[in-house]
């Protein structure tokens, strides 16, 4: 199945299969090529990284300015798991270069077969768990499950997961689903099993928890619009997103408060590459090493994301690259997984599913 997915990507590049074949793999393994990386990333297609999400625009344009290309990005906006099934769907006729998943998917894109076995160099940065081990993925910023509240409807700010079982904020709070599609609710999801006395392994004390808070969820969507209607109140998601929403409701003369619970979890969000994108390959290389230079880190913080290095105490940030964030004693319970390439997705979602969503 690799081997004939392989044939039909590399001949749409190159006449002749069996030398087709033999070409693709061995580009993957060589180093990027700068001048074709330049040319080909004029054009950039990817899923998940609109410009707006983790300043991914400003990323992209320091790469444009860095090897000197006009970039012209279009992105289509999607999930984690969206983007590995779309990979797989259109590997004879690929579109994306690059996508943003959740680190937790990065295991599921490698067993997929959707990303190649090539390492960036600036990869060696970061250890097991935060890279394919094969390459193809690396991680790129954290995000930490927060919630964003809109303080003129809930005087009462909860300060805690537990707050939010309260009788008071009983359908008031924006629903979480870790089924399998949101990494965003996955991570949510263990972070309530730290907060609990469990851990990524052990996922029962964030079940029974969860269990208990699905009562407190509202029937509205959870969006920017219903938070700042009040229809929807209380909003879990990650802490950059958190700000963000609040920054947006203050334009409007909506107060708001972003809260760090007292327990959660740094959730690293990765890129991946597109194997099958093989016309576009040095493009993808010269972007999965960028995303960890201190260019695209900095670009990252700016919009409120802790950059990977930086956590890794890898990376000084300038202090204008901080403005935005919480301080960071409201991060004194947030915890680090101790390797994410140990974190199986489906187990994950296997729990909520027969535990939470079945139980």
């Amino acid at each position: 199945m690799a081997g004939s997915a392989m044939l039909t990507a590399g001949t749409y590049l190159a006449g002749g299969a069996r030398g087709a074949i033999a070409a693709s793999i061995e580009d993957w393994a060589a180093p990027v090529d700068i001048e074709k990386g330049r040319l080909e990333a004029a054009e950039f297609s990817s899923y998940g990284m609109p410009e707006s999400w983790a300043n991914y625009g400003e990323v992209l344009q320091k790469m444009a300015e860095k090897y000197g290309f006009k970039l012209n990005h279009t992105d289509t906006d999607m999930g984690s798991l969206e983007e590995i099934t779309k990979f797989d769907a259109e590997k004879d006729n690929p579109v994306a270069i690059s996508a943003d998943i959740g680190i937790l998917y990065g295991r599921v894109a490698v067993d997929t077969g959707v990303v190649p076995d090539y390492i960036p160099p600036n990869a060696a940065r970061l250890p097991d768990g935060l890279r394919g081990s094969a390459g193809g993925w690396v991680a790129t910023y954290t995000g930490v499950p927060a919630m964003v509240v809109n303080t003129d409807v809930i005087k009462n700010v909860p300060r805690t997961w537990q707050d939010l079982l309260k009788p008071e904020y009983t359908g008031k709070v924006g629903s979480v689903d870790a089924s399998g599609t949101s990494g965003t609710d996955i991570a949510i999801f263990i972070a309530w099993a730290y907060a609990n006395g469990g851990s990524e392994i052990d996922l029962k004390p964030g079940a029974d928890f969860a269990r208990q808070i699905l009562a407190q969820f509202s029937s509205g969507q959870k969006n920017s619009q219903t938070l700042e209607r009040g229809e929807v109140p209380i909003q879990i998601k990650y802490d950059f997103n958190c700000l963000a929403a609040a920054a947006a409701l203050k334009e409007k003369g909506v107060n708001a408060e972003v809260i760090i619970p007292d327990v959660s979890i740094y959730a690293p969000s990765a890129l991946m590459i597109n194997k099958y994108n093989i016309a576009k390959m040095n493009a993808g290389k010269l972007l999965l090493d960028f995303v960890l230079s201190d260019e695209a880190q900095i670009a990252f913080a700016k919009f409120g994301a802790r950059p990977i290095r930086w956590v890794l105490g890898d990376l000084q940030l300038p202090d204008d690259a901080r403005k935005g964030w919480l301080p960071d004693s409201a991060y004194a319970g947030v915890k680090q997984i101790p390797n994410w390439a140990l974190v199986d997705v489906a187990a994950v979602a296997g729990v909520w599913q027969e535990q939470v969503a079945g139980g």
